[in-house]
């Protein structure tokens, strides 16, 4: 069972990495500033991925 879990970390990981990615790059492509709703969207990820991270490295620690 802790492995399924650490590979659903993993691939939610993932995931959250590439939505950031995409937002962060389509927000580099612009001539403008990204609009705040985009901002609060990357910064939410971040936020996301940190907290994945934690329990993973949590979970790792409880082996």
């Amino acid at each position: 069972m802790a492995q399924q879990a650490e590979a659903n970390l993993a691939s939610l990981l993932d995931r959250l990495k590439a939505a950031q990615r995409e937002l962060i790059l389509t927000a580099a492509r612009g001539s403008t500033l990204p609009s705040d709703g985009m901002l609060r969207k990357i910064s939410e990820l971040e936020g996301a991925i940190a907290a994945t991270e934690a329990l993973m490295q949590e979970e790792g620690v409880r082996r």
